[in-house]
């Protein structure tokens, strides 16, 4: 398969090139940190960004891209599903 932009470096604006399954945890942060998140099914959603803050997001609806660099997702909390990391 021919990949036109295969030569151009990939910036946090370029399109998500991979993606990973999610299950929240309180204590395993995730493989990689991500360039965003995908909500499969609405819900409250407990964060820790690549900074180190944690913060939980209310009412985050399903088929949401949230465009968020972060390091784990936490299970206390997280009530969405269906979490997707971009990369």
């Amino acid at each position: 398969m021919q990949d036109r932009y295969a030569s151009y470096a990939t910036g946090l604006e370029s399109p998500v090139t991979h993606g990973f399954p999610i299950t929240p945890n309180d204590t395993v942060p995730l493989p990689e940190l991500t360039r965003a998140i995908y909500i499969g099914a609405s819900g409250a959603l407990s964060v820790e960004f690549a900074s180190g803050a944690v913060v939980t997001l209310q009412g985050v609806a399903a088929g949401t891209v949230l465009p968020l660099r972060v390091a784990r997702i936490h299970a206390t909390a997280t009530t969405a599903d269906g979490i997707v990391g971009l990369v």
